[in-house]
């Protein structure tokens, strides 16, 4: 397990509640925050995927930042998500993280135009970190399967050497190990810090060298995934990552945003967490009974909230 990684340890990918008008609402997200901070998280990665990040304009993103550190979490525990089409976009909502006091930021590359090339990437990555004169630690985000442009090894060999201690580390949501694995083989060394966006991966990152986890799972499932940070070279990690993995078994047999949502719904007894933006829409009375069920077969019971 990498020691002294500034993100180091269970970060979920924090779900953003919405009022019936689809507005964020930050209260309950400050609330899930903080329930998040006390159950198992050690930071917070707010506006990314499962965050519905990329159906929010900048303007709202940057009031989330502001909003949730103005309701007392600490900016020293978030990891925004800034990364855009738009090269000025991503360095406003850089910018807004680095005047809060986040300490990095996770950065999709651009994904709309499709099979860039290497040089355009670094680029693209370059333009980044000079108009924010490297004052963010930024950490990139591996996840083809949604944004189609994958960060590859050299490129990331290629950003370290041009901005050294900037380019502090990488989330993998392939779903690949040997993929994930070859990041820690390759750069952990340097002190670059590897999180996995697989719960069943956990346990086998920290053994390879890995600093943690940044998952969606995790806003259900937090407690568990500490138990395996804690326990990631004893018997009792060993056992809790089994429960994880069925957790992250149960949160993906439904559609992950909608059932989340519907999960944290019906710990907190509060329908207004059902509110999402489409293309998302809340389940079915089936698909969500469904879903509890399979939740609840993982032997879990989440603290609730305050």
């Amino acid at each position: 397990m990498m020691k002294d990684a500034i993100y180091g340890g269970v970060n979920a990918a924090v779900l953003t509640p919405m009022r019936a008008d689809l507005s964020v609402d930050l209260d309950r997200m400050a609330g899930h925050s903080r329930w998040l901070l006390a159950n198992g998280c050690n930071g917070l990665g707010i506006l990314g995927t499962t965050g519905e990040a990329n159906s929010l304009g900048v303007s709202e993103r940057i009031a989330v930042m502001q909003g949730l550190v103005e309701r007392g979490i600490p900016a020293a525990k978030l990891m925004p998500g800034t990364g855009t089409t738009a090269i000025t976009d991503t360095v406003a909502l850089t910018r807004t993280a680095i005047e809060l006091g986040c300490p990095g930021v996770l950065v999709l590359p651009p994904f709309f135009y499709k099979n860039p090339s290497e040089d355009g990437l670094f680029a693209y990555f370059s333009e980044v970190i000079e108009r924010t004169e490297g004052r963010a630690k930024l950490y990139l985000y591996h996840f083809p399967a949604q944004s189609a442009v994958p960060i590859t090894v050299p490129l990331i060999a290629r950003l370290m050497k041009s901005f050294p201690g900037v380019v502090k580390g990488v989330k993998d949501s392939s779903g690949d190990f040997a993929n994930t694995k070859s990041y820690v083989d390759h750069f952990a060394k340097d002190g670059f810090e590897v999180f996995c966006g697989d719960d069943g991966a956990l346990q086998r990152l920290l053994q390879a060298g890995g600093a943690g986890c940044i998952t969606a799972a995790a806003n259900v499932g937090c407690a568990v995934s500490a138990q395996v940070y804690r326990g990631w070279d004893q018997e009792a990690g060993t056992q809790a990552q089994q429960t994880l993995a069925q957790i992250r078994s149960a949160v993906t047999s439904a559609a992950l945003i909608p059932g989340l949502k519907a999960l944290v719904a019906r710990n907190t007894g509060d329908d207004a967490w059902l509110n999402m933006r489409p293309p998302h829409l809340k389940l079915s009375d089936e698909a969500a009974r469904a879903l509890y069920s399979t939740f609840d077969a993982c032997g879990v019971t989440l603290a609730k909230a305050a």
